[in-house]
């Protein structure tokens, strides 16, 4: 028969650990780079605060669609977004996201092709870019995450190749907040 003492002992041992390791897991996420992996490759962990209404707007529709009525087929956007260290408009600015969108489908309205040059001005990768292109699609319930192919960069992403995962965070009726995870390997 065991202990129970030590029975009750070796529960509270095993989840004051799991708790203690938690902590330490939430407490080193939503930092803008944990350096490189094993493989060289670096991750970037970043939010993109978009604004598509008002004065200060930071996403515009150039051109409405040529086939008119209620269809979005070949509306081109124009963006030039804050990119920020955390999902909070008070965290560190530390560059911005700057490209246009295509809307390329005919069949989701919802589905766009994308040229984005993520541009960054403070920081350990101050005076670098990173160039991503691909479709963002974000599915149905809108809460895939999209995947684009990191396709370049300048600085100390020179010769950039790799990936990139970007999901809803947040939105209000004129702001929206994406996550931006970047996997990036250069060969410089």
């Amino acid at each position: 028969m065991l202990n129970p003492n030590l029975t009750s002992l070796a529960i509270t041992m095993t989840a004051t650990t799991f708790c203690l390791l938690a902590a330490i897991l939430a407490a080193t996420t939503g930092t803008l780079a944990a350096g490189a992996g094993d493989d060289g490759t670096t991750h970037l962990h970043l939010y993109i605060h978009e604004t598509f209404s008002g004065a200060n707007a930071t996403a515009v529709h150039v051109t409405a669609s040529p086939l008119g009525g209620n269809s979005t087929y070949g509306t081109l956007s124009v963006f030039d977004d804050e990119l920020r260290q955390g999902s909070d408009a008070a965290s560190q600015l530390v560059g911005r996201a700057q490209g246009i969108t295509m809307q390329a489908d005919l069949q989701s309205s919802g589905v766009f092709s994308t040229l984005l040059t993520v541009v960054f001005t403070n920081g350990d990768y101050k005076g670098s870019t990173l160039v991503l292109n691909g479709r963002v699609d974000f599915g149905p319930d809108g809460k895939a995450a999209a995947e684009r192919a990191v396709v370049g960069g300048t600085g100390r992403f020179r010769l950039a190749r790799g990936y990139s995962l970007m999901s809803k965070f947040g939105a209000t009726s004129s702001t929206a907040v994406l996550k931006l995870g970047l996997y990036v390997k250069t060969d410089v």
